[in-house]
């Protein structure tokens, strides 16, 4: 695709990977999306990057049929697991995505497609679009959770998002919050992802159901926020054992970093303001008032494509001009 290359150009394609489906984006530097294909990930299945491959390709085959000439400035990639950030390769990857952990994805991309490439981990380019989207513009230091199958996280401070020495920094799912908790699969006890992920609260409540001799059904975390909103004494129980992990978690990172806004997003976080209003209370009680005077706990952009807008918007964030400080344009 080096043809179809240009650094001034004000398009990049964005890809977002995933265990189930690959998103792929041609992104403005406003965030505006111009055309979008999706394929499933097939993982375990298909190499994962050849799928990524044939994503970008079959986007890029359907814009230039649409509008012929069309070259970009390169390929952003936000991914599932954990990245290796400066050579843009997979550390570690669960078993979601088989075979995943080890794949030079930068490295592969470049040489396919002939474009600048950068990868990072997907809480880390969600963390980007709340910066120029969401409930960031404009705020320095923010700190982003995203409580889905796990919980991931991302810190951003001075503008800028923190890596760590490879890329790992912003686990924010294994602080533990409980030191003589049960054993997490990360090697630590009382991680807050054991309490926080929509898999723990299905878990916990299943053994709820167990312990109280009633039938298990086949719910997954939905379920338990539903009948925690109807009323229900055991979904209660599992969710305020959550609320106090997320606040103690959240409290001390408040006390550590000192951020402005902490952006909460993921599948549990579509509770909404029940859970929000629970989680606002907990941490007061924990917090420092000092510091957590001017904190605002906020739910996370939802917009379309988020994960893929914000994996494109890294061209610009860190290999071009400066991006806009407002959001008008994006979508």
């Amino acid at each position: 695709m080096s043809e179809g290359y240009d650094p001034h150009m004000e398009y990049v394609v964005g890809v977002d990977i995933g265990g189930t489906k690959i998103n792929a984006g041609l992104v403005t530097s406003y965030g505006y999306v111009v055309h979008t294909v999706s394929l499933s990930t097939m993982a375990g299945f298909t190499k994962t990057v050849d799928r990524a491959i044939q994503a970008i390709q079959k986007l890029m085959n359907e814009v230039t049929a649409i509008h012929s000439g069309v070259k970009i400035k390169g390929i952003g990639v936000g991914t599932a697991g954990q990245v290796a950030w400066e050579e843009g390769s997979i550390r570690s990857a669960s078993e979601l995505i088989p075979g995943y952990a080890g794949t030079a994805l930068k490295a592969l991309l470049q040489t396919q497609f002939q474009v600048p490439v950068i990868v990072d981990n997907d809480v880390n380019v969600l963390a980007l679009s709340e910066k120029y989207l969401g409930a960031c513009i404009g705020v320095e230091d923010f700190i982003c959770l995203a409580l889905g199958t796990g919980v991931g996280g991302a810190i951003v401070v001075e503008g800028h998002l923190v890596h760590g020495s490879w890329g790992g920094a912003g686990e924010l799912g294994h602080m533990s919050v409980d030191f003589k908790g049960p054993a997490c699969v990360c090697g630590g006890r009382g991680c807050l992802e054991h309490y926080a992920s929509g898999t723990s609260i299905a878990r916990r409540m299943r053994e709820q159901l167990t312990l109280n001799n009633l039938p298990l059904d086949n719910l997954d975390s939905r379920d338990v926020i539903a009948r925690w909103r109807e009323g229900d004494p055991l979904a209660t129980e599992v969710m305020e054992e959550t609320i106090a992990a997320l606040g103690s978690a959240i409290a001390s990172f408040i006390h550590i970093f000192n951020p402005k806004v902490i952006v909460i997003g993921g599948g549990v976080a579509e509770a909404g303001e029940i859970l929000f209003e629970g989680i606002r209370r907990e941490v007061a009680t924990r917090t420092m008032p000092s510091m957590l005077e001017g904190v605002r706990i906020e739910a996370a952009y939802r917009g379309n494509f988020c994960g893929m807008i914000g994996a494109a918007l890294q061209i610009w964030e860190y290999g071009g001009p400066p991006l806009p400080s407002g959001n008008e344009g994006f979508i």
